[in-house]
């Protein structure tokens, strides 16, 4: 490939995937089927995208204009090694709530700039020397517990948008629940997106949308970009939020991995970089903080196509797409009940997630370091703690974190330094499943009674 990663080799005759086999990163189909797969990827991180600066009232178009170029910007950086789409993070969403309550959007923004500067310097680090210290540092427990906060600390907000018009909110939530269940494939990973899509309709018959803006706003047009301002009192909401980006960014390359077949370790680091650039960059001018989107994956593993070149598409296509303000007055007309159904899924969503982080790496909690690490942080970060130190305030978000952090760390080295012994920190299911195998083996060589 060459250094910007858009040599790319036909896969076959480019008209379909060989049996057996996918399209990787370096290979792409023919490219009129380039495109249209290019244009999946915008449809599939359309919704979630889109929600994230509806909750936290930024321009929509803004935050696609940058989600685009940051696409574009995370190709470049990667070298078409990664391919990615790099929408909207739902972990920002409370940091920037928090922080336009005492600084506004500039502030906001400030933050995200933040984030993104450190989110760099880390794959800066991992690039330089590997991602080894991170497993250390955030090992399963407390990666899964500062995920499960971020989300579940968002609950209020999500009940306060779903008690201003109940009715609509729960066609919502309920449309979400039974697309995802009723369809596969593309269709079910897009339940967001259709839930929002009939609640908006049920919004639209009970009169709960307002179109002034849309009808005043131009055709074609620039996005409304805006400058941060930095304020020292940001500083603990954001940071947690890369501990989140840095697990969010390694499992996405993980992911891809091990769908291609392709050992892409050693990018790691260039994926965090790009991540943080595109993320500052977002910041610098007014859009939402970015991140890898699993949404996107669900598009390449029923497509079996990995290829770079689509995700150029999708990203040119998002920035295209930006350029219409009539577009993103229409997507800022989503009334509260909608959004109150979709976060209502979303933010549980996004406290699971950090449970999944838990079962995959089988955390064991019958080791009482790993039981208290998550049970104080979900308490402070669920019931959102708060400490204010002159200027500066850290919320349920930075306390749990630094709380599942110093918990962590340091009860282990208590333990080791008193030389206790504690319960292993994973389980070990090898014993149970051979026990499980030796007791089916006996079963049939056991004759079985004749009647």
């Amino acid at each position: 490939m060459s250094m910007l990663g858009t040599k790319w080799k036909l896969h076959g005759t480019g008209k379909s995937v060989r049996p057996g086999e996918v399209v990787r990163p370096d290979e792409r189909l023919t490219w009129p089927l380039t495109i249209g797969i290019g244009m999946q990827h915008v449809v599939a991180m359309f919704g979630a995208t889109f929600l994230v600066p509806i909750l936290t009232g930024m321009p929509p178009a803004t935050t696609l204009f940058f989600s685009g170029i940051g696409t574009l910007l995370f190709l470049v950086i990667t070298q078409g090694r990664v391919p990615s789409y790099l929408g909207s993070s739902f972990a920002f969403i409370a940091p920037i709530l928090a922080s336009q309550q005492q600084f506004g959007i500039p502030g906001a923004l400030g933050g995200v700039v933040m984030a993104g500067a450190v989110l760099a310097v880390v794959g800066a680090v991992v690039q330089k020397f590997g991602a080894g210290w991170i497993n250390r540092l955030m090992p399963p427990i407390v990666t899964g517990a500062i995920v499960a906060l971020i989300g579940l600390n968002l609950a209020p907000a999500a009940k306060m948008n779903f008690d201003k018009a109940p009715v609509t909110a729960f066609i919502t939530l309920a449309v979400i629940i039974v697309v995802s269940v009723l369809f596969r494939g593309i269709l079910g990973r897009l339940s967001i997106l259709v839930g929002v899509v009939v609640g908006y309709v049920v919004a639209m018959a009970r009169g709960e949308v307002d179109f002034a803006k849309v009808d005043t706003a131009g055709w074609v047009g620039l996005p409304h970009f805006q400058t941060p301002e930095f304020h020292l009192g940001v500083v603990g909401l954001f940071v947690p939020v890369v501990l989140v980006l840095v697990a969010e960014n390694i499992g996405h390359v993980k992911s891809v991995s091990a769908m291609t077949g392709q050992n892409l370790d050693g990018v790691s680091g260039r994926a965090l970089l790009a991540d943080g650039a595109a993320t500052v960059l977002a910041g610098l001018g007014g859009g939402s903080g970015t991140t890898t989107y699993a949404e996107n994956i669900g598009v390449m593993a029923a497509t079996k196509v990995y290829s770079t070149a689509a995700y150029w598409v999708a990203g040119i296509f998002a920035v295209l797409l930006s350029f219409s303000p009539k577009f993103g007055e229409l997507i800022a007309t989503v009334p509260a009940g909608v959004l109150g159904g979709a976060a209502t899924m979303l933010y549980g969503m996004i406290g699971v997630l950090g449970v999944k982080i838990w079962v995959q790496n089988k955390v064991n909690f019958s080791n009482s370091i790993n039981l208290t690490t998550a049970a104080v942080a979900l308490i402070i970060g669920i019931a959102n703690y708060t400490w204010t130190v002159g200027d500066l305030t850290f919320n349920g978000i930075a306390l749990g974190s630094a709380a599942a952090l110093v918990i962590y760390h340091g009860m282990k080295a208590l333990a080791k330094a008193r030389g206790t012994v504690a319960e292993p920190e994973t389980e070990d299911l090898t014993p149970l499943a051979a026990q499980t195998a030796a007791v089916k083996a006996a079963a049939k060589r056991t004759p079985k009674k004749r009647r």
